[in-house]
């Protein structure tokens, strides 16, 4: 598999090796020795969505139970986004952003302490994620994903959100309590 590291520090981009011929392709999406070599810890939960053209969703975070998520598209394409919002970060504020799609079979991890958040880019795209921690819904915070000093060239203007997430602030309205600190990782 390649890794490459992008302007985020432990955000990555993982292209897996793919075996393919006329008949289909094979590829590993995950191994645990393999991706902690690569600096990505193991996961405890898996999870599946399927979105249509246009959603958005995101930019989300945990605060007291951060999570860590290998990403990637098994059918459809997604532009995909990490934020650091960890409060003390050389980085606070800047984000990463790749297009996942069921072609390229690429990973995105992001780390705990980002928020993260995508858009459908096709007709509909299933998404699927590992998580290093348990969703606590309780725990959940919002980014607006158009905010401005966030510099994300989203590809699309009006997308179909949630009301969380219509109803996001922006980075420099959230109180930093209410943010994950920068640890040094």
């Amino acid at each position: 598999m390649n890794v490459t590291e992008t302007a985020l520090p432990g955000v990555l981009i993982i292209e897996p090796r793919v075996f393919g011929d006329d008949r289909g392709f094979f590829l590993e999406t995950y191994s645990a020795e393999r991706y902690k070599t690569a600096g990505i810890p193991e996961f405890v939960q898996d999870n599946h969505s399927r979105s249509s053209k246009g959603v958005l969703r995101g930019l989300h975070f945990q605060l007291n139970y951060p999570q860590g998520k290998l990403v990637r598209v098994v059918s459809g394409s997604v532009f995909d986004v990490a934020v650091d919002i960890r409060v003390g970060s050389p980085t606070f504020g800047k984000a990463a952003w790749v297009e996942l799609s069921a072609e390229n079979k690429r990973q995105f991890y992001v780390p705990p302490g980002f928020a993260h958040g995508f858009v459908v880019t096709s007709v509909t795209a299933d998404f699927e994620y590992k998580c290093t921690d348990y969703y606590h819904p309780e725990d959940e915070g919002a980014l607006l994903w158009s905010d401005a000093a966030l510099n994300i060239p989203w590809p699309i203007d009006i997308p179909q959100l949630s009301a969380k997430d219509a109803s996001a602030k922006r980075l420099a309205d959230i109180n930093p309590d209410q943010l994950p600190c920068y640890t040094g990782q």
